[in-house]
C-alpha cells in the first residue's frame, strides 16, 4: 500500500448570511439549513456513469453541458462521488485497500487525486474545480465516506485545532463493510474537532453540497449530529445528502432534523422491478416530505451509464421509454431530489426531454400536498395540489407487465431440471414481452435461457426472435446476450447444446415489436448449465405477455371537483379538453405513465363582484411560469392600503420594483418584462402596510 501527503494550510475564513430571499421564506419553525434546498435539489452525480474514477475533465464536461442546456430548468449541482482521493482509481471497481494510493493531508483529511484531478495541485484542493463550476452559475458537491481516514489513525496523525490525535478518537466496530477506507469515529473529545475540521476544509474550498455514504443504513445518529454541526460551524450554505439507503422509517424525524435530503432505497439501478418497488417506498415516506427535507428516491440511472460503472456492462439505460416516464413522473410529483446519472454530453433526444419537461419541473418545484391517490393491483395514481390555485396535478400509472398468456412455473436445479417448452397464444398483439424473474432466494446466479424463441402464423412459418431488433432489453446482471449464455459460453440447457436463443439475469425483460399475421410463440425455457453448481440462487420463472394496455376512468369529483374542467396532458403540453364527472378516460400503457393538470373552469365573476367577495390577502403565481420574457403577477387584497411588489434574484438583490403605491381593495395584477436579465430562478415578494408578506418563485427561460 502506498500513500501520498500533500500539506495545505487553510486561514481563510468565509462568512455567508442569509439573503433576503431566504429570510422571507424562512419560517419560526425552521432551523436555518432548511432554507438551502427549499426545493428538491437537481443536478448531476458521477457515480452512474463513472464509479469510484471519474477525472476532472469528465466533470467539466458535465458542468459545461449543464450550463449550456440545463440550468434553465432548474438543474444546478455538479457532484464528485466516492473515492475522488485515490490516486490509483481507474476503473468502475474499488482498489483493493492494500492497492489503493490515498491522498491527504498533515491532519488525515483526504485531497483530490492530482493524477485524476490536476487543477488540485499544491494544496489547492478543489477549489480550482468548484470555482470552475460557479463561474458557470452552478453549484458543486463531492461525496465523503462517514468517518475517520484508517491511514490517519496508522499514522497517529493529529486532528486540526485539537489535542487528540486520530487514533483517540477511532473505532473499528460497524466500519463499512463494502468499503473500508475509513473507522468509525466514537462520541469522545477530539471527534466533533475532526469533522469540523474537514468540513470546514470543504467549504473553504467552495462545496456547496455533500453527500455522505455509509451513514444512513445504518442509521448513525451521532455522526449524523457532527456532521451537521460540523456544517453549520462553518456558516456556509452547504446542503446534506445522506447516503445510503434503505434510511429507517423510525429514523425519518431525526433524518428531517439534520439534513435536507436521505436516501431511501439502496442503490437504485435500470432494472423495472427496482422502479416498480418505489412505488410503496415513495408513499411510505410522503409524510416526511417538507420545505427543505427530502426524502431521496436515489439517483436517476439514465442515458449513456456505467462507462467505467460499478453495475452492468457500458450502455444506454436498460429502461423502455414508458419506463423513463414512469420514473421521471413518479420522482417529480414524489418530490424526490433529481440527480442524473448518465454522461450528459451522450443525451439522446429522449433523455434531454425527460429534463427540460418545463410544466413537469415546474410542478416538482413548487406542488403541495403530494400523495399517492389509491393503488390496486398494478394500477396506482398519484396527485398533488397547486398551493396558488385550485388546480390539481394527476399522475396514473400501469405497472402491469403487459397481458400474461404463457409461464413455465418455477424452474430450479431440483425442479424442472430439463427445462420447460412454453407455447402462448400472441394473436393480435402489436407487442410481446419475455420475462425472467427470481424466486427471491438470490437473483446472482440466475441465469435463464430462451431457447429457440420464435413466432408463427397460420400456415405454420416461423421467425426467430433472435432475427428481429428487439425495443429494449434488460438484464439484472451484465446485459442481454444474443445465441449465447449470460457468461458468453454456448447456450446449453440440461446438457443439450442450442445455437439459437438469449441469454439473460433474472430480473430480465425483453420488448419486442411484433409483425403482423403471427399468432403463437414457441421457445425452450431453462436455467444454463453454467450455473449448475452455483453456491446459491438458480430458481427462476419464465413469462410471455402481450399488450396490456389499461384504459383509466377518472372521477373528477372523487378529486375535488364539482363542475367542468379543463385537463391538460403536461408531458404532450397540450390542452386535453373539458370534461365533467366520469367523462375523462385515459389509456396508459404496461410499465407506463400519465400526467395532466387538471382546472376547474371559473364562474365568470367579473372583478367588480370578485372584489366584493375577497377576505383575504393572497399572492398568486406568476402566468405563464416558466416564462419568455413576460409575464403577469395576480395579487388580491382584501383592504384598501400601500402595497409594495418587487423582484429578487437568487442571491436576495433586487432586480425589479413593479408596485409601490396606495391600492384598493380587490385584485389587482402587474406585468412584469424581463428582456434584460438572464435565464433562472426569480423570486417575487408582495408586502402591505398591515405586514402581510408573501413571496413565490418564477422561472426565466431563454
Amino acid at each position: 500500500m502506498s500513500f501520498t501527503v500533500l500539506y495545505i494550510f487553510v486561514v481563510t475564513s468565509v462568512l455567508f448570511a442569509q439573503t433576503e430571499t431566504q429570510q422571507l421564506k424562512q419560517t419560526a419553525a425552521d432551523t436555518t439549513f432548511k432554507t438551502w434546498a427549499l426545493t428538491p435539489p437537481m443536478g448531476w452525480n458521477s457515480w452512474d456513469c463513472f464509479g469510484p474514477s471519474v477525472t476532472e475533465s469528465e466533470v467539466k464536461a458535465n458542468a459545461d453541458y449543464m450550463a449550456a442546456n440545463l440550468k434553465q430548468y432548474g438543474w444546478e449541482y455538479i457532484v464528485v462521488d466516492i473515492r475522488w482521493y485515490v490516486d490509483n482509481q481507474t476503473t468502475g471497481y474499488y482498489n483493493a485497500f492494500d492497492n489503493s494510493d490515498f491522498i491527504y493531508d498533515e491532519y488525515g483529511r483526504y485531497l483530490p487525486s492530482p493524477k485524476r484531478f490536476p487543477s488540485s495541485v499544491n494544496g489547492a484542493g478543489f477549489k480550482p474545480l468548484a470555482d470552475y463550476v460557479h463561474s458557470l452559475g452552478l453549484k458543486f458537491g463531492i461525496h465523503i465516506m462517514r468517518g475517520v481516514p484508517v491511514v490517519a489513525v496508522n499514522e497517529d496523525l493529529p486532528i486540526k485545532s485539537s489535542s487528540k490525535i486520530a487514533r483517540d478518537i477511532f473505532t473499528s466496530a460497524s466500519q463499512c463493510p463494502w468499503l473500508p477506507d475509513n473507522y468509525t469515529i466514537k462520541n469522545v473529545d477530539g471527534a466533533q474537532a475532526y469533522y469540523n475540521s474537514i468540513i470546514q476544509l470543504y467549504a473553504s474550498w467552495g462545496v456547496d453540497f455533500i453527500k455522505v455514504d455509509d451513514l444512513s443504513r445504518p442509521y448513525y445518529s451521532t455522526e449524523i449530529e457532527m456532521i451537521r454541526s460540523a456544517i453549520d460551524e462553518t456558516r456556509r450554505p452547504i446542503v446534506l445528502s445522506m447516503s445510503l439507503g434503505a434510511t429507517p422509517l423510525t429514523s425519518g424525524n431525526h433524518a428531517k432534523e439534520h439534513a435536507n435530503m436521505w436516501r431511501t432505497v439502496d442503490d437504485f439501478w435500470d432494472i423495472w422491478s427496482e422502479l416498480e418497488n418505489q412505488f410503496d417506498v415513495c408513499n411510505n415516506w410522503a409524510p416526511y416530505r417538507s420545505p427543505g427535507n427530502w426524502p431521496d428516491a436515489d439517483m436517476l440511472p439514465l442515458g449513456h451509464i456505467s462507462i467505467r460503472g460499478e453495475r452492468g456492462a457500458d450502455r444506454y439505460t436498460n429502461f423502455t421509454a414508458d419506463e423513463q416516464l414512469t420514473l421521471m413522473t413518479l420522482w417529480t410529483i414524489f418530490k424526490s431530489p433529481l440527480m442524473f446519472g448518465g454522461h450528459l454530453p451522450d443525451n439522446d433526444e429522449l433523455t434531454n426531454s425527460l429534463l427540460t419537461y418545463d410544466e413537469v419541473l415546474a410542478m416538482h418545484g413548487t406542488s403541495v400536498n403530494n400523495r399517492q391517490l389509491y393503488s390496486v393491483g398494478d394500477s396506482i395514481a398519484w396527485m398533488a395540489d397547486d398551493p396558488n390555485t385550485s388546480d390539481k396535478f394527476l399522475a396514473i400509472f400501469n405497472t402491469g407487465s403487459g397481458k400474461s398468456v404463457a409461464s413455465s412455473g418455477l424452474i430450479s436445479r431440483t425442479v424442472q431440471r430439463e427445462g420447460v417448452q412454453i407455447i402462448a397464444d400472441i394473436t393480435g398483439s402489436p407487442k410481446l414481452y419475455l420475462t425472467v424473474t427470481t424466486a427471491g432466494d438470490n437473483f446472482n446466479y440466475d441465469h435463464g435461457d430462451w431457447i429457440n424463441p420464435a413466432i408463427y402464423n397460420d400456415r405454420g412459418d416461423s421467425l426467430l426472435l433472435t432475427e428481429l431488433t428487439w425495443v429494449s432489453a434488460v438484464s439484472g446482471w451484465a446485459s442481454v446476450q444474443k445465441n449465447k449464455s449470460l457468461d458468453g459460453n454456448p447456450l446449453r440447457v440440461n446438457g443439450v447444446t442450442y445455437a439459437n436463443g438469449f441469454g439473460v439475469n433474472s430480473y430480465s425483460l425483453i420488448e419486442f415489436n411484433l409483425p403482423s399475421g403471427y399468432t403463437t410463440f414457441k421457445a425452450l425455457c431453462g436455467f444454463d448449465d453454467e450455473v449448475l453448481n452455483a453456491p446459491n440462487g438458480v430458481t427462476i420463472e419464465f413469462v410471455v405477455s402481450v399488450a396490456g394496455d389499461k384504459e383509466v376512468t377518472v372521477d373528477l369529483a372523487e378529486l375535488g371537483f364539482s363542475g367542468d374542467c379543463s385537463i391538460r396532458d403536461m408531458r404532450q403540453k397540450t390542452d386535453v379538453g373539458t370534461y365533467s364527472g366520469t367523462e375523462f378516460k385515459t389509456t396508459v400503457p404496461s410499465h407506463g405513465a400519465r400526467l395532466f393538470k387538471i382546472s376547474e373552469q371559473t364562474t365568470g365573476i367579473d372583478e367588480t363582484e370578485q372584489s366584493e367577495l375577497i377576505k383575504d390577502f393572497k399572492l398568486h403565481q406568476n402566468y405563464p411560469n416558466p416564462f419568455n420574457p413576460e409575464t403577469v403577477i395576480r395579487y388580491q387584497l382584501s383592504v384598501p392600503g400601500y402595497v409594495s411588489l418587487t423582484v429578487h434574484n437568487t442571491m436576495g438583490q433586487k432586480v425589479a420594483k413593479l408596485v409601490s403605491e396606495k391600492q384598493g381593495a380587490g385584485v389587482h395584477t402587474a406585468e412584469w418584462n424581463a428582456e434584460n436579465l438572464a435565464s433562472g430562478v426569480y423570486y417575487y415578494s408582495l408586502k402591505t402596510a398591515s405586514g402581510f408578506k408573501q413571496n413565490h418563485k418564477m422561472l426565466l427561460l431563454r
